[in-house]
């Protein structure tokens, strides 16, 4: 059986709900606007619990909108700059998925057409209500014929349908869960990238903080080898707002702690130590999922270079403490993490990658031994590797190779690069 994916629009597909902001553009200039939007808002988020009939709320917000066909073709340039970072990044899943990958929606065709389809979104694959325009372009109502602009709407359409294989429902709102609740689908996914609703995520089937989840859980085809939502990114001490913002906002789950609690060691896939915040070693001994340390200061006076060094953590830190890398540090740790970049490391040796395209980056750290690289290339050799590009740097015991490869490749191979002598760390990055 095929597998269907039933994908929301609104602030799952995109960040945003769009009748709020068709609502922002349309009333500009109106002397009540900020009431007007409230009550627009209030429609939607009870709509999106399940308070309201989807019909009530949709009738409601149409009617305050007072929008004409020139604010859509606004909102339409706003809403492609604000599609879902997990979803943009995953852009080839759609295109090898073409026939089966469905947006179905309580929203517009007028706006979600133009936004979906250069994601290789079929137009006869988006299913969503449609407006009503009078003689001069103004919107004056919308299909009320269309099952999707009715209470339970996603249900009827699906039961019209009648569609053979198995489906997946993904979205935020009380509407996509009951596509779960009427048994037509297998599975359903709420999606929390952008908000999440307990009445909506205590009924799902998994809370999928990202498109990157719902693959990763599916084992689909991916951007990226492991969800960035899954990385435990712990930030310690007294560390700048804008630092929690920007690692936040590359999809990281972020924790901010005055101490390094130990129910963490286990878990922390990254740190971020304010200055003057001192790492105990035992526990950076135990730290074994970590990947990166970021340091808003001299990371010599607070952790212990040689056990990072060994276990394979990359340092970034900040000796000079100048105010810019508050944010200059948190992105240099996810340059490490999103592409392998290595570029003004405390102990790793410096490496600045092309971005990866169509491949499969494989990090591997090692002890820098007579031999290694010839062990590594066997590897690949043995397994008839087309290997596109490698990159190998080494600093004093430590030794970086990348190389990027076709994605077609037996997963045995991964083991074997893992299980040769010396190796310290390996990693995969997808692309």
């Amino acid at each position: 059986m095929k597998n269907y994916y039933i994908i929301d629009f609104d602030s799952t597909f995109t960040q945003v709900e769009a009748l709020d902001e068709l609502a922002r553009i349309s009333l500009e200039n109106h002397p009540d606007k900020d009431a007007i939007y409230k009550k627009i808002e209030n429609f939607t988020n009870l709509a999106m619990e399940g308070k309201i009939s989807f019909r009530e709320a949709l009738t409601g917000r149409v009617k305050l909108l007072n929008a004409n066909k020139s604010h859509l073709n606004k909102l339409v340039s706003r809403l492609k700059k604000s599609v879902s970072r997990s979803f943009e990044r995953n852009k080839e899943f759609f295109k090898e998925n073409q026939d089966t990958a469905w947006i179905v929606s309580g929203g517009f065709k007028e706006f979600i057409t133009p936004v979906v389809t250069p994601y290789h979104i079929k137009k006869e694959n988006i299913y969503a209500n449609t407006f009503k325009f009078d003689g001069e372009g103004n919107i004056i109502g919308y299909d009320d014929t269309n099952p999707l602009s009715d209470e339970g709407g996603k249900v009827k359409l699906l039961k019209e349908l009648k569609i053979d294989g198995r489906i997946y429902g993904i979205g935020d709102g009380y509407s996509d869960f009951q596509l779960k609740e009427s048994g037509l689908i297998e599975k359903f996914f709420a999606f929390t990238e952008n908000i999440s609703r307990q009445s909506v995520t205590e009924k799902a089937d998994h809370i999928t903080p990202s498109f990157d989840e719902f693959l990763y859980v599916n084992d689909l085809p991916r951007a990226i080898s492991y969800p960035k939502n899954r990385i435990l990114c712990l930030l310690v001490g007294d560390v700048p707002e804008i630092a929690a913002h920007i690692l936040k906002r590359d999809g990281f789950s972020i924790r901010i702690k005055d101490t390094f609690e130990e129910k963490y060691t286990k878990d922390v896939g990254m740190l971020l130590l304010a200055d003057g915040v001192k790492l105990n070693d035992e526990q950076l001994a135990r730290a074994d999922k970590l990947k990166t340390i970021g340091v808003l200061g001299d990371s010599k006076e607070t952790i212990d270079r040689k056990i990072c060094t060994e276990k394979g953590v990359v340092i970034f830190d900040d000796k000079k403490l100048k105010k810019r890398n508050a944010e200059f540090i948190p992105r240099r740790m996810a340059d490490f993490i999103n592409n392998g970049d290595t570029d003004m490391s405390r102990n790793f040796p410096n490496l600045t990658l092309p971005r990866l395209t169509k491949a499969h980056r494989l990090l591997h750290i090692h002890e820098n031994v007579p031999g290694i690289m010839a062990q590594i290339n066997n590897v690949y050799a043995e397994n008839g590797i087309n290997i596109i590009s490698q990159f190998l740097m080494t600093k004093g015991n430590l030794g970086y190779a990348v190389t990027d490869v076709h994605v077609a490749y037996d997963k045995k191979m991964l083991k074997e690069l893992k299980q040769i002598d010396n190796t310290i760390k390996f990693r995969i990055l997808y692309k």
